[in-house]
């Protein structure tokens, strides 16, 4: 495991705050490991924190906001001390992760099909806009993706290349990044099956394979991933579905997230409202199903296994709940942990283990 008995962390939870009486869109909480729970140690006054990330380095935060993004120092203890504001002069963003340098933001926008470049000062501030690139073209169902929306922007593990996963138009775009420049060029295109909708990328740790979880498919595609002669070589190599064969109809999977080892891949349905959590084999990148089980809660947005990966905390959008599991991954068993704990309509989770400036 990654995670020891001296190591200490906190989780970050983002969330809405339109139909809530206050302002505080991100909550951090003191996890306890031997538990498997959260105790709420302080919240953050930020309106409509749809995603949050944390810089390579470790010492920042970073969260979309209703006025574009803003970002946090990380420090004692885990708190957050706001450094600055900054607009990205669009619609506000669904996703937002920096390169492995940190010296660049990008910003994926839902609702007007938008990639936003921003630089990154040293001291974590938010510098200006670089570049910004809409998606254009034309989806195949007209209730809902028949426009762009790209849902996430993650660069590739050597710092080459931005993949964008365009929900609406069933594919996901690839640009070169220039990053003395912050501008991106398209290269490629990985085309999903069609009312596919991707959603969520990740990479392995080795960044050879790449994880796409496609929201109305109900699957996980994975992707090898070469970069030959300095352009993007991708290939799928293993189609998963996100479900039991036995699942309700209305199913839609939605997280994506890699347990701190990564050893495990997790998931979540929201309909059935359901986790799925998978083994990777380490050298061929591909999954093996260890269980598909309840959460307790309506529309599980986010999914996460604890850094020991014996316990998992659920995000249930709709029922405006925490969920906490035991986890047993040689047996496939979820089992209830404790009550649920009440945040209105929480995002994403976020686990952070404390440097030794952080303690």
């Amino acid at each position: 495991m990654s995670a020891t008995k001296n190591d200490r962390y906190v989780a970050y939870v983002s969330s809405y705050t339109t139909e809530s009486k206050d302002n505080y869109g991100i909550r951090i909480y003191d996890v306890d490991m031997k538990n498997g729970r959260f105790i709420e140690k302080d919240k953050v006054e930020i309106t409509n924190s749809s995603y949050v990330t944390i810089s390579h380095n470790q010492r920042f935060l970073y969260s979309i906001t209703d006025f574009g993004v803003e970002s946090y120092s990380i420090g004692k203890g885990g708190d957050l001390a706001l450094i600055n504001k900054a607009s990205i002069n669009g619609m506000r963003g669904s996703y937002l992760s920096t390169d492995y340098t940190d010296k660049w933001l990008f910003v994926s926008g839902y609702h007007d099909g938008k990639i936003t470049v921003l630089r990154l000062n040293d001291d974590g501030s938010i510098g200006e806009i670089t570049d910004e690139v809409y998606h254009r073209g034309m989806g195949s169902i007209a209730d809902r993706n028949f426009r762009p929306h790209v849902q996430c922007v993650k660069i590739t593990r050597d710092n080459k290349f931005l993949c964008a996963a365009d929900l609406g138009l069933d594919h996901v775009n690839v640009y070169k990044f220039n990053h003395e420049t912050g501008k991106i060029k398209q290269v490629d295109i990985i085309h999903c099956e069609l009312n596919s909708a991707p959603r969520h990328i990740k990479f392995s740790k080795d960044g050879r394979f790449l994880y796409l979880v496609n929201e109305l498919k109900c699957a996980i595609d994975v992707y090898s991933y070469k970069c030959i002669d300095n352009e993007p070589e991708f290939e799928k190599i293993q189609t998963i579905s996100t479900l039991n064969n036995y699942h309700s109809n209305d199913a839609a999977a939605s997280a994506l997230n890699l347990s701190e080892d990564f050893r495990y891949l997790v998931t979540s349905n929201a309909g059935d409202n359901s986790t799925m959590i998978y083994k990777i084999d380490q050298e061929t990148g591909m999954l093996t199903k260890i269980l598909c089980l309840p959460v307790s809660g309506a529309y599980p947005k986010d999914c996460a296994l604890f850094p020991d990966d014996r316990h998992l905390v659920s995000l249930n959008f709709e029922s405006n709940t925490l969920t906490f599991f035991h986890v047993d991954l040689e047996k496939g068993l979820l089992i209830m942990n404790g009550k649920e704990i009440h945040v209105e309509q929480p995002n994403c989770v976020i686990f952070h283990r404390l440097t030794e400036e952080q303690e």
